[in-house]
Order: structure tokens, then sequence, then C-alpha cells
């Protein structure tokens, strides 16, 4: 069922995301260190180096690059993911404004934030967004289902919890987003790669008849509470672009 890989191409994503292999850190003096990150607060990152555990000012971190492991871990069920290869996007990044014209929508993003299409490896991902540091993620993903939208909420969740260690549900809320009726889901657990680090997550779930729209979030435990503003921003700023592009081809 169509639904069902997609769901399980999100838990492949994060995955992909805090592979197994060390992370190569760039700091502002050009320096760059090898090892994995065993820790992270809102000041500092502790990483694990061949030569001990050393402990970084995040002021100091310019990027964080992540070794792609994870086409190697996964098992697509679709050709274009066996053979590596995402569905081409026409996507757009211009400061702060995001438009996926693939997709028919756009997002206000913060003005340090990028495209990851390394990361968008089915069918369902439209688009997948990280922080300059590598520390904060988003992907939207979108899928035809024909239940309701808490039942469907419910099937992310689960799915949310094959992938993660000591997994919580933490609360949800409803809410309208594009004007449509959708739920902020949040949640956190820990990653069975990078040192079992606790990850928190928000979900927004957008339905607009059998389609659903799921916009996700998620960054280190540590460093959510403070970004927990910004990705709900990122989340209530979704909106469709199917009625300007109508609006305009009406006038030409």
């Amino acid at each position: 069922m169509r639904y069902t890989r997609g769901l399980v191409s999100f838990s492949l994503l994060l995955m992909a995301g805090h592979p197994l292999a060390a992370e190569e850190i760039s700091l502002k003096d050009g320096t760059k260190i090898v090892g994995r990150m065993t820790g992270v607060t809102a000041d500092t990152i502790e990483v694990e180096t061949s030569y001990g555990k050393v402990q970084l000012k995040r002021s100091d971190v310019v990027t964080i690059n992540f070794p792609d492991h994870g086409t190697a871990n996964a098992r697509p069920s679709d050709p274009a993911a066996a053979s590596g290869e995402a569905a081409k996007i026409d996507e757009a990044l211009d400061g702060a404004q995001y438009v996926n014209r693939t997709g028919q929508f756009a997002l206000t993003l913060p003005p340090d934030w990028m495209m990851a299409t390394d990361l968008r490896r089915a069918p369902e991902t439209l688009a997948a967004l990280t922080s300059r540091d590598k520390l904060r993620y988003l992907v939207v993903m979108r899928e035809e289902y024909p239940g309701s939208l808490e039942s469907y909420k419910e099937l992310t969740l689960i799915n949310a919890q094959k992938g993660l260690g000591n997994f919580e549900e933490l609360a949800q809320s409803s809410v309208t987003i594009d004007g449509k009726s959708a739920l902020l889901v949040y949640y956190r657990g820990t990653l069975p790669t990078s040192s079992h680090l606790p990850v928190e997550f928000v979900s927004a779930i957008i339905v607009s008849g059998k389609t659903f729209t799921r916009v996700s979030a998620w960054c280190v435990e540590p460093l959510f509470h403070d970004m927990q503003p910004a990705f709900e921003r990122i989340m209530s700023s979704y909106h469709s672009t199917t009625v300007q592009a109508t609006a305009s081809a009406a006038k030409r």
C-alpha cells in the first residue's frame, strides 16, 4: 500500500540524517574535527575523536557534515529509490522564501537554512531542508491515504516508534494551516545511531480530502525548546500556491 511505503521512508530518512560514520565538523578558524557527536547542549557540542573527547562551542561551529550512508541501509520499494535517484523536484530557495513548484506550495524559512536534496530518497518526499550547521532538519511529504486524520497520525507515530528508542508521544493540538484542518504532533526518542542521541520532533499533518501533507521538523533534544517556535512558524507559513498559479494563468 502506497501510504505505508511513505511512512517507512520517513523512518529511513531519519537514519540517513544521522549515520554511524564519523562526522566532520568545520570550525570558524578553519579547523576540522572528525569524530562522533556524543552530547549536545544549547551552548556546546561534545565530540568523541580518536584522541579523546573534546567540547566545542556551538558558536564556533560553521558546518557539520554527515557522510551519506542512508542509501545502503534503505530498502526502497520503488525503482527510483532503489537506484539511489530521487525524483526531480522543481524548487527554489530565495533568501527565506522556499517555493516548491512540483508540490505547489511555499514555506518561509529561517535565514540560515538551505535545501538538502541528498535526503530526498522517496517519491513522497517533496522537500528536504536543513539549517546551515546541519543540526536542524525539516521534510515535507505528501501521499494519499483512505482513512481519517487521527488514524493517519497514529500510523505516523507507530512507524516513528519503530525507528526510535525510548519513544514517547508528548502532545498534540488541532490547528488550521493553509485554511485546512491539521494536527501538530510532538514526540521524542533516541536514534539507534550517533550514540543514541535524544531527538525531539514536531509534525504538522494537513489533510485535504484524501491527500495528507506532513511537514516534520526535528533536532537534538537540548536544542528543541529554543527551536520549537521557529519550527512552528515554518509550519504555519505552509501555503498552497495552486490558486496563485491559476490566477496568473488566467491573466495571460
